[in-house]
């Protein structure tokens, strides 16, 4: 032990601090058990609580352990030094910190923090934050603050409270720390203060826990309303990805999605327009380690070149015309999620060029800035187009372009998925329905059989639009064919001709019947007339459509309920 021993702070060196236990366990460091850390690892820590807890919970745990970690050492020093002159201690508290490895001071200038302040170089602190959150817009060695201040509290006897008024961690040259009494601040810095305040810990620790606790409610809140609106159009489905899949091709679709969302890949979404790319993108980024983080999307075909920059990446205070006020950018706005950019296509070659330099060192630069930042996000592109195309002709670049390509997921056509079309049908309705507090929930045979002939060159967006235009139009509770937008309700049979797939010869003759029935207004005598049989036996026929299209359409009446008799048998 060193206690009683006569020592000048100036002289102050590990070999007199520090002990070992020659059979490990135990260092001891101006007399306390300590630990030997790793800077990266409270840098982790330091991560974690930022991300978790918020900012405002983070630096405040940070400022109170230092402030109780400063506490202590000056109770240690006492009890270990002879030292009774009180600016020799507040300088042998500030040498000792240095020891510990939390900074570099000039030898000498340790006494001078209660008076102008002290500058230190190489502050652990600093450099842990550029590391995992890149440069900040404020000083940020908020356990340093702390531990200075609880150490100067406990040396002089009534409360000091540090704080850092330069930072290397927000671009200075160098970090300065300077301590006075709460009246020495003033007014000026008391929200600051408040850090070293028990209360504004719990304070912050609440907010951030309503904060989580209010995304968790949403969240569910959603998806119990998707999950009643697929209970109701199509009971006892298991669509765990709240998407309506039922065709081969989106269900290869759907499990490629949800594996890649596992790894934190860069994704191109390709597929005609409306087909549901931004939907799918959604899964991807719910399905992944982002899903508490935000999902930010931008059309970039919306948006002017210059303004498309500002958004992307921010810009500085008068950078530009109407520039009042420092902007964060969309990438900084999805840090830690997932960044949708929609239509990735149209952007120009001037603006590939910047985006790629983003890819690549995963760091923007504000519009009117020289200094850039660090981003942690996901990148999800779409494209309506066929970008191998787009590179051979020059208008898109080549490493951009396999930048973005790391997985690509093809999102096929609606009428390249013909068994999703009426169970999307009948959930489109009935969200229609709810948002215009209706009542139609079925959609007759004519218009389920009219659905499935239909091309959809809109695709899902197309199909959205007609299950709205019935929900509006609709005279009862069923959409019936007048009720569909024109160019739905004219399409004819598909030329079986230009069909790959071969149909049976009834499928023919049923398009055939079907058209001839719309020719003649709906008109059965006239109808059968033209088609040479009887009247009975197209009422059979029609009758036979209509039960079959109910039971796809999932409108069939329940078994024992009466027919309906609207024409009797007749003979031929």
């Amino acid at each position: 032990m060193i206690c009683g021993v006569s020592m000048s702070v100036m002289t102050l060196e590990h070999s007199a601090l520090l002990e070992l236990d020659p059979e490990g366990g135990f260092i001891r460091f101006a007399g306390q058990r300590v630990l030997l850390l790793d800077a990266t690892a409270m840098g982790l820590l330091r991560k974690y609580l930022v991300e978790n807890f918020g900012l405002t919970a983070g630096r405040t745990v940070l400022t109170q352990f230092g402030f109780a970690h400063g506490w202590r050492m000056a109770e240690s020093l006492q009890a270990e030094f002879d030292w009774t002159d009180v600016a020799d201690r507040m300088r042998a508290g500030v040498r000792i910190h240095a020891l510990e490895g939390l900074y570099r001071v000039e030898l000498g200038s340790e006494g001078k923090l209660l008076d102008e302040g002290i500058t230190v170089a190489a502050s652990y602190e600093a450099e842990q934050h550029l590391l995992h959150f890149g440069r900040a817009d404020v000083a940020i060695c908020w356990t340093i603050c702390g531990l200075l201040s609880g150490y100067a509290s406990r040396v002089v006897g009534e409360d000091i409270y540090v704080l850092e008024d330069r930072c290397l961690g927000k671009g200075d040259p160098a970090c300065h720390f300077i301590g006075r009494t709460r009246e020495g601040w003033g007014d000026e810095q008391a929200e600051e203060l408040n850090y070293f305040e028990m209360g504004r810990l719990q304070e912050s620790l609440d907010i951030s826990l309503k904060r989580v606790t209010d995304t968790l409610k949403v969240a569910e809140a959603k998806l119990r309303e998707h999950r009643s609106l697929l209970d109701a159009v199509n009971p006892g489905a298991d669509e765990p990805t709240g998407l309506i899949v039922r065709s081969p091709a989106m269900k290869r679709l759907i499990d490629l999605a949800r594996r890649v969302a596992r790894v934190d890949a860069t994704i191109l979404l390709s597929g005609e327009s409306g087909v549901g790319k931004e939907r799918i993108a959604r899964l991807v980024h719910e399905e992944s380690s982002r899903a508490m983080g935000p999902f930010v999307a931008i059309n970039c075909a919306a948006i002017t070149e210059t303004l498309l920059e500002s958004e992307l990446f921010g810009h500085a205070r008068g950078s530009f015309t109407g520039a009042s006020t420092d902007r964060p950018g969309l990438f900084e706005a999805a840090n830690h999620g997932t960044l949708l950019l929609d239509e990735i296509s149209e952007i120009s070659i001037g603006m590939q060029v910047k985006l790629l330099r983003v890819l690549q060192e995963r760091e923007v630069r504000r519009v009117g800035e020289n200094r850039s930042r660090k981003v942690d996000v996901r990148i999800i592109a779409t494209t309506n187009r066929k970008l191998a195309e787009d590179v051979l002709e020059g208008r898109f670049r080549q490493d951009l372009y396999y930048r973005l390509k790391v997985v690509e997921l093809h999102v096929p056509a609606l009428r390249d998925r013909q068994e999703d079309i009426l169970p999307l049908a009948r959930l489109l309705l009935e969200v229609a329905t709810e948002r215009m507090d209706g009542r139609v929930r079925l959609l007759s045979p004519l218009v389920a059989d009219r659905l499935l002939q239909h091309s959809w060159p809109g695709n899902v967006r197309e199909l959205e639009n007609a299950m709205e235009r019935g929900a509006a139009l609709a005279r009862s509770s069923r959409v019936e064919l007048e009720d569909l937008p024109v160019e739905v309700r004219k399409t004819r049979p598909r030329d079986v001709l230009a069909d790959d797939d071969c149909r049976t010869l009834g499928m023919v003759e049923k398009e055939h019947i079907l058209a001839v029935l719309e020719v003649n207004g709906g008109n059965q005598t006239q109808a059968a007339r033209q088609l040479e049989i009887g009247t009975a036996t197209l009422y059979r026929k029609l009758k036979a459509y209509r039960e079959a299209a109910e039971e796809a359409a999932g409108t069939s009446p329940h078994p024992g309920a009466p027919r309906s008799a609207e024409h009797p048998d007749e003979g031929e």
